[in-house]
């Protein structure tokens, strides 16, 4: 087993974040938290779930949080760890 093997949850987030990088700029962009959170090694944490038919992920850095619903990005915030606890993780963001 190799030192440098990513772990799942960093596969998931190269997966998720790689697949839809443009739109993720695009949105931090529009957001005004472009600067932040643009280096895809600062996204570590990705918190996930089922609200219907649709999975709804939220991947974050230290200072942005990225809403994806399925493997679309719909919102950008600046993250605070209250989002994590959250019963309702989407009442921190926009659809």
């Amino acid at each position: 087993m190799g030192l440098n093997r990513p772990t799942s949850v960093e596969a998931a987030i190269h997966e998720l974040v790689d697949l839809a990088w443009n739109l993720v700029y695009d949105l931090l962009q529009e957001r005004g938290l472009l600067g932040d959170g643009l280096d895809l090694e600062e996204y570590t944490g990705i918190h996930s779930w089922v609200d219907g038919l649709t999975r709804c992920t939220v991947v974050h850095s230290r200072s942005v949080a990225v809403l994806f619903l399925d493997t679309r990005p719909v919102d950008a915030i600046v993250f605070h760890h209250d989002l994590l606890g959250a019963d309702d993780p989407k009442s921190f963001l926009t659809l």
